[in-house]
């Protein structure tokens, strides 16, 4: 059985295979109907119980219309829906539930520890949805979509601008897994996590760290920014947003990467702080292919989770 946690608990061979199965499912579907299902059918008569105790968008539609097109069905249930934590429920009696209902579960939650926890309690492979720790769904998109447009990623360079969170910190295990030079500019207090980058660090990954957002963007292939005000943020908002005044990544920063950069953010994006409307709605902007691509990587990693 496998779980997908984290990329920095998968290797190298078996992520680039994740990617290469959603490149090869999104040409082979060509003009198909959203519903359509591959030729294949996989996985007809599974189940992927999707569990969400944060709000989403893309990685809903993306996971549902996933499981769908690979022939097997889904159902969703939101935290308020569910007796974990009331009534006397423990997860080991929602995870016994789960695990009898369902073939795959991909959860969407705030703390780390759960999804481990579940991890260790299911008796069917669990995916990282999302968690306050790490995004490691969306990376694999960020890769794929970089590769369509600009070829391998490897010997690359990408710069990070902005917020050292849970995305910052799979894009750090990536850089290593898939051999790219990483900039990361972030305010001195908002830097990614110390345990990612000592890991990164014993795995030889090319990662720089800066709070000079200038020096990151620098000759770079692809900037790559999210909100600076991410869900569940809490403290003196305001403040954070006064640290992060000089990270916009705008047209300015941008004319220090290379001529032929792309932008990426992995949306929702709020235009006018992180991102000027003139570079996410502009010529080197991917992110609705990024958007997109979403629903093929994880087609890619339901079928790593579920095939032997």
């Amino acid at each position: 059985m496998k779980h997908f946690l984290d990329l920095s608990l998968i290797k190298k061979n078996e992520l680039r295979q994740i990617v290469e199965s959603a490149k090869s499912r999104k040409q082979s579907r060509n003009a198909k109907g959203k519903v359509s299902v591959d030729i294949d059918k996989p996985f007809e008569g599974k189940l992927l119980l999707m569990v969400f105790e944060k709000p989403s968008t893309r990685t809903r539609l993306s996971f549902d219309l996933a499981m769908r097109q690979l022939g097997g069905q889904t159902i969703v249930i939101n935290s308020e829906n569910l007796h974990l934590g009331m009534g006397g429920e423990s997860t080991e009696d929602t995870a016994r539930v789960f695990s009898s209902f369902s073939d795959i579960v991909m959860l969407r939650t705030f703390d780390h520890k759960t999804l481990i926890k579940f991890s260790e309690l299911l008796s069917i492979p669990i995916i990282n949805g999302l968690t306050n720790d790490s995004h490691p769904c969306q990376i694999l998109s960020d890769v794929m979509t970089f590769e369509e447009i600009k070829g391998p990623i490897e010997g690359k360079t990408i710069a990070w601008i902005g917020d050292g969170n849970n995305v910052t910190n799979s894009l750090i295990e990536a850089s290593a897994l898939f051999d790219f030079k990483l900039n990361v500019a972030c305010p001195k207090s908002y830097f990614p996590s110390k345990k990612v980058l000592s890991w990164a660090k014993k795995n030889k990954a090319d990662v720089n760290i800066t709070n000079i957002p200038e020096d990151a963007a620098k000759d770079a292939d692809c900037i790559m920014t999210d909100k600076w005000i991410s869900m569940g943020d809490k403290g003196n908002l305001s403040k954070k947003r006064k640290a992060f005044k000089n990270f916009q990544v705008n047209k300015k920063l941008m004319k220090l990467a290379k001529k032929d950069a792309i932008f990426m953010h992995d949306l929702p994006a709020q235009r006018g702080e992180e991102v000027s409307e003139d570079i996410i709605d502009g010529k080197q902007s991917v992110v609705w292919q990024q958007a997109e691509n979403r629903l093929h990587c994880q087609k890619g990693i339901i079928e790593w989770c579920l095939k032997d």
